[in-house]
């Protein structure tokens, strides 16, 4: 098949990888003139680097990524512990992959080096989609159209795509900020399990401190929120006053302040919500990542669904006699998992106190059921 992908992302490109491997050809249209140093931080979590094992991407990824030795909780204001969950050997041993956090600008490299050449169009900003039985297309905003058999938006929160098939949305600001930065490991001389996924609870849900290892744990990522009335602009890169966000957390464990002492600046953004979609395909266009499910980042799964989406996808394209039976398929299998990851993200109270990480660990994207052929 001819496909075009809306999105050079982290789901765009790896549907596009997935689809490649398979034979198919594929053309992304991304808006960015180029790629650099935007956002700090992925944490795929074993379900994700899983499923990207499959594409090839291990050892390119673990050139730079960390591996966390374990995810752990603790009390925002007396550090106690109160769950501790093994991860890297014991992630490897149990999940089929360990827990990986890295740059995103280094994930989006490894993706971009396994792609064929000439598969990405930067600058090119998607503006609608046509389509009828015979085809798709996706129209940019200069005028051009790009044909394909089936196009897939995967162009983010603000998704053109799904707005052309649905209309636009209403998000819903979750009155909470989040907060991003990092800092080089010797600046934390003292603070334990730097090597860890690390979550400082506060006593209410909306203040929370998670650090964890990045550069092969030469830095150190810290994120927070903190709440805020009134704010509706949603951003990723806004900068933030980093005396504001230590003043918030006063009351928290010296070690979760000297967290924040140690950042030089910060950013903020808005966190909004959209209630989980019951459609996401119309003919054959389709959406996947933040354009169809995207949510807050309470369980670091934002990044993991839209890799998980990117395999399933182009495994019922290729399972599957036509389009729209490859995209009913695809949605039968994503539908339900990433309503719940979106709705338990929402709740912000997972792995808290411990309990079953195995129903988002364990999800294995090359073997969910996908359509015919698979069951035959």
């Amino acid at each position: 098949m001819r496909i075009v992908v809306a999105g050079g992302g982290v789901g765009g490109m790896t549907v596009a990888l997935a689809l490649q491997k398979a034979g198919h050809s594929v053309a992304i249209c991304e808006q960015a003139g180029a790629y650099g140093q935007i956002g700090a931080d992925v944490n795929l979590t074993p379900n994700a680097v899983h499923a990207l094992d499959g594409l090839g991407l291990r050892s390119a990824l673990e050139e730079t990524a960390a591996r966390p030795e374990f995810r752990i909780s603790r009390t925002g204001d007396g550090g106690e512990e109160t769950s501790r969950l093994p991860m890297s050997a014991a992630a490897e041993a149990k999940y089929g992959a360990p827990q990986l956090t890295i740059h995103r600008a280094d994930l989006l490299d490894a993706l971009r080096a396994a792609l064929a050449p000439g598969t990405i169009r930067l600058g090119a900003r998607a503006a609608g989609v046509e389509q009828d039985e015979q085809g798709a297309v996706l129209v940019l905003a200069d005028g051009a159209r790009v044909a394909g058999d089936l196009v897939i938006g995967a162009d983010g929160i603000h998704s053109v795509v799904r707005a052309a098939l649905f209309g636009p949305d209403h998000p819903r600001f979750t009155g909470l900020v989040s907060w991003r930065g990092t800092v080089p490991r010797e600046r934390l001389a003292g603070i334990p399990d730097l090597d860890s996924f690390t979550k400082w609870w506060g006593q209410s849900s909306d203040h929370q401190i998670v650090t964890f290892p990045l550069r092969k744990g030469a830095e150190i990522f810290v994120f927070a929120t903190t709440p805020l009335d009134g704010w509706s602009e949603e951003g990723w890169t806004l900068p933030g006053d980093v005396a504001e966000l230590r003043a918030a957390y006063a009351d928290f464990h010296p070690h979760a302040r000297a967290l924040l002492a140690a950042c030089e600046t910060v950013t903020r953004s808005a966190l909004h919500v959209r209630d989980p979609m019951p459609q996401w395909s119309k003919g054959r266009v389709t959406v996947l990542g933040d354009a169809a499910h995207p949510m807050v980042p309470f369980m670091a799964q934002g990044a993991c669904m839209a890799i998980e989406d990117g395999v399933v996808l182009a495994r019922a394209v290729d399972a599957n006699p036509d389009v729209p039976s490859a995209l009913s398929a695809y949605e039968a299998a994503r539908r339900e998992r990433t309503a719940r990851v979106q709705e338990g993200s929402l709740a912000n109270d997972w792995l808290r106190q411990g309990g079953n990480a195995d129903w988002v660990y364990a999800y294995d994207a090359w073997a969910v059921p996908v359509g015919d052929r698979q069951a035959a």
